[in-house]
């Protein structure tokens, strides 16, 4: 039941009409409402170790917009579809200061740090800019239910073992998820590119704008 309210949830925000470029991208997840104060869904406090085995923490991209991902280095079906179009991300903003991509991998136990700098560097891209992340694997798996409202487990009938959602999401530099992404769509991946442009701009002072 959890994987169905979780894809159910991940196809609504997917497929939801997509704004105007002049209107401010929408702030998805729980949002709170107290008397004149809204609370936004926020991504929680983490600590990872990404490629590099530095630790990598909400503060390592406290000042960027980010793209986070769910994936697995030995994933037979999404995961290549899902990187190739990530990197379209990483070569369009390989020159900003200002985004990131963090991809989790959801299985820590064979996707060790020298297997992930060794596919960080098969794919040619830069730990500054994109950082592959591992840890516990239960902690990955609550984070990403309940910070990245995505899908990531374990399942012995899924191909290579294991279930996750070939979602993109975009969040802001307040850690608040304002875009889900199909992955392994380029028209999705076209949209995220534009998006990210837009976002830049919301955090342009009013007369760079």
């Amino acid at each position: 039941m959890k994987h169905l309210t979780l894809l159910f949830l991940i196809t609504i925000f997917i497929a939801c009409d997509q704004k105007s470029s002049t209107e401010q991208l929408p702030f998805l997840g729980n949002t709170i409402y107290e008397g004149n104060d809204t609370i936004y869904h926020t991504i929680q406090d983490f600590q990872l170790v990404d490629q590099d085995s530095s630790i990598v923490t909400n503060e390592t991209f406290g000042d960027k917009i980010y793209v986070a991902d769910f994936f697995f280095t030995s994933c037979p079906t999404i995961c290549p579809k899902m990187k190739a179009q990530m990197l379209r991300v990483y070569e369009k903003f390989e020159g900003s200061d200002e985004v990131g991509i963090l991809s989790h991998t959801i299985d820590p136990t064979y996707d060790t740090v020298a297997l992930l700098k060794d596919y960080a560097e098969r794919l040619g891209v830069s730990s500054d800019k994109w950082k592959f992340l591992t840890g516990d694997q239960d902690y990955i798996y609550e984070l990403a239910e309940n910070s990245y409202i995505s899908l990531a487990d374990e399942d012995g009938n899924a191909p290579g073992g294991f279930v996750h959602s070939g979602a993109f999401l975009l969040v802001d530099k307040d850690r608040r998820i304002r875009g889900f992404y199909d992955g392994t769509v380029p028209e999705q991946v076209d949209v995220l590119i534009n998006d990210i442009e837009r976002l830049l701009k919301e955090y342009q002072p009013a007369t760079e704008k």
